[in-house]
């Protein structure tokens, strides 16, 4: 069944109040009959809007939820049965069923943003405290650094602050290359164990 164009709102001039029953109208829309809907929705559309604004409050979501309810009624009349109630009573159940989706689709929505301002406080606080932390290391660092000898410290330096290989750091020292390795092993024990120490001390 192809959906009308346009739903008319307000009422349109279409309507045959009194004329047709709205369960005839409402077995008429399912086979496609766009003037028996267009007379159903000028009959009850006022009475979905009421009930829809009675739940949600606001009127252009009321109004918004109408429509839907509405089309929903074009898409789904086929299913109506006027064996378990009155055609008013189903159009009704499913706008009050639609009323209550947005009442909680707006909620799911308003704890969503809760969540995400709360990860984000949270976010923040994480990096703050990763940047207080790193800055703290960094200075347990700069202090271990000091009680190295010297070329231990310009070794490490040069080979893990400013990227030289062995034989480089070696070159940039005038060093032998055996010498460089053994003054840089010692030099990065003698870090750890301070690092350790630092680490099990108050700042």
């Amino acid at each position: 069944m192809n959906e009308p164009t346009a739903l008319p709102w307000p009422a349109g001039s279409h309507s045959r109040s009194g004329a047709v029953a709205d369960g005839d109208l409402l077995m008429l829309t399912a086979t496609g009959d766009t003037a028996a809907f267009s007379a159903l929705y000028d009959r009850v559309a006022p009475w979905v809007f009421g009930l829809v604004r009675r739940i949600l409050r606001n009127p252009a979501q009321s109004e918004e939820v109408t429509q839907e309810v509405m089309l929903d009624v074009w898409r789904t009349a086929t299913r109506y049965d006027a064996d378990r109630g009155s055609a008013h009573s189903w159009i009704l159940t499913i706008a009050h069923r639609r009323a209550v989706d947005r009442v909680r689709s707006e909620q799911a929505a308003a704890d969503r943003t809760e969540q995400v301002g709360a990860r984000s406080a949270d976010v923040a606080f994480d990096q703050v405290a990763d940047t207080v932390t790193t800055r703290l290391e960094a200075e347990q660092v700069r202090r271990c650094l000091g009680s190295l000898t010297e070329l231990q410290r310009e070794s490490i330096e040069l080979a893990y602050y400013n990227g030289y290989t062995y034989p480089e750091v070696a070159q940039q020292l005038g060093a032998k290359l055996p010498t460089i390795k053994a003054r840089m092993r010692d030099g990065l024990i003698r870090l750890r164990d301070c690092l350790g120490t630092s680490k099990g001390q108050r700042p």
